[in-house]
């Protein structure tokens, strides 16, 4: 198993609401952190052990989120333990419908070539808030990227005439 194949299920488990899938992305003892720069989201700054991290980054999301579209920035890794990639998300409100989307950075660290996450640090750097009435407009183009690695030049060309979302991938040269 490599690194990519671990992201990628991650990806699929958060996006999918499949907890069940994280025992194939993270090691037993895996640690999150985070770092949240914005009044827009909020997780704890650290979680310990694959159950709570299945319970933060995939159960307790999926009671909030829905239309969940994970982007990794770039290509992905080779054969490496450890890996930095910026990220997007766009995603909905369950109970009001309101558009989220977001960005930050991923740094996956794997303790040995078992490919499964020991460390994953979390940066948010932004997330906007948007009407629910941008939903089908941010949906459609979040599904038409390629998924989940995407590179910022198809990012950026791809972006639709929406200030929020333009004005988020401004972050991108700071994210990486």
């Amino acid at each position: 198993m490599s690194l990519t194949h671990s992201i990628e299920t991650y990806i699929l488990a958060k996006d999918g609401n499949r907890p069940h899938l994280m025992h194939r992305a993270f090691a037993t003892d895996a640690e999150l952190v985070m770092n949240v720069k914005t009044d827009e989201i909020s997780f704890p700054s650290t979680v310990k052990g694959l159950d709570g991290i299945s319970a933060t980054l995939v159960s307790q999301f999926a009671q909030r989120y829905e239309n969940i579209y994970t982007f990794c920035l770039g290509t992905a890794p080779g054969n490496v333990v450890a890996f930095r990639c910026g990220w997007l998300v766009c995603m909905s409100e369950k109970n009001t419908g309101a558009v989220r989307i977001g960005i930050g950075d991923y740094e996956w660290v794997c303790r040995d070539d078992s490919g499964l996450i020991s460390k994953l640090a979390i940066t948010i750097e932004e997330m906007k808030n948007l009407p629910s009435k941008l939903g089908n407009s941010i949906f459609q183009w979040a599904n038409m990227l390629p998924y989940p690695w995407c590179s910022d030049d198809v990012l950026l060309r791809s972006t639709p005439n929406i200030p929020a979302v333009q004005e988020i991938l401004r972050f991108l040269g700071r994210c990486q």
